[in-house]
């Protein structure tokens, strides 16, 4: 078997369990603790797949027999052949995304590593803009918006985790008719986005906040 079938978000709650059991390893000598450990581990990482082969189950399920820190990376390596990219994007494509951004300035596609992206962004320092590309249901979506950075860390509305922070917000069409023909939402996003896409464990905030960008 050797179907990708693990999304970036799903590698990073893997990640996140390994290292959960690994730490418990460290500091627990109790063996009915760690057994406990292992078993809610293995749940966890079963919760964010919706639909897995029996082989697809044995193959996850192998991440609460390791010991060491050696095992747990290179069962985390060995998973990476699994793991589904982000879908094909060209610049011709970004572009179409951002229609009345004159003169945008795409990423360098080439150097990115799309198997560990869950949204395709980047920063545009002279207009302190960030763009953000997210694929949903086999179309790609993208919203721009200014980014402030915060110079202090806090918790990331997209991936929930302690990092450096900026403020992005996001013009969007008014509910009701207002004079100035536009609203705003804003959070406290990752200033990486590396970073970020590499703590994701669950879509739906960062879904939740750029469909109602979009409206």
């Amino acid at each position: 078997m050797s179907t990708p079938f693990i999304k970036n978000h799903q590698y990073n709650v893997i990640k996140k369990q390994a290292e959960f059991i690994l730490k418990t390893l460290r500091s627990v000598a109790d063996r009915s603790v760690l057994e406990t450990v292992r078993y809610r581990s293995v749940l966890n990482i079963f919760e964010v797949f919706p639909n897995l082969s029996e082989d697809q189950r044995k193959m996850l399920e192998q991440v609460s027999t390791f010991e060491t820190a050696y095992d747990f990376q290179r069962y985390l390596s060995e998973l990476e052949q699994y793991l589904e990219p982000y879908p094909p994007i060209t610049p011709k494509q970004i572009e179409k995304l951002f229609p009345k951004t004159k003169k945008l300035k795409v990423p360098n596609l080439q150097s990115i590593n799309f198997r560990f992206v869950t949204y395709l962004s980047w920063m545009d320092i002279a207009t302190n803009k960030l763009f953000i590309v997210y694929p949903f249901e086999g179309k790609f979506i993208g919203i721009e918006g200014r980014i402030t950075p915060t110079n202090k860390k806090g918790y990331c509305l997209f991936c929930n985790r302690h990092h450096e922070l900026a403020f992005f917000s996001v013009k969007t069409k008014p509910s009701v008719p207002s004079a100035d023909n536009y609203a705003a939402i804003g959070h406290y996003v990752c200033l990486d986005n590396q970073v970020c896409n590499q703590s994701i464990t669950n879509t739906a905030a960062l879904e939740k906040f750029i469909f109602s960008a979009r409206k």
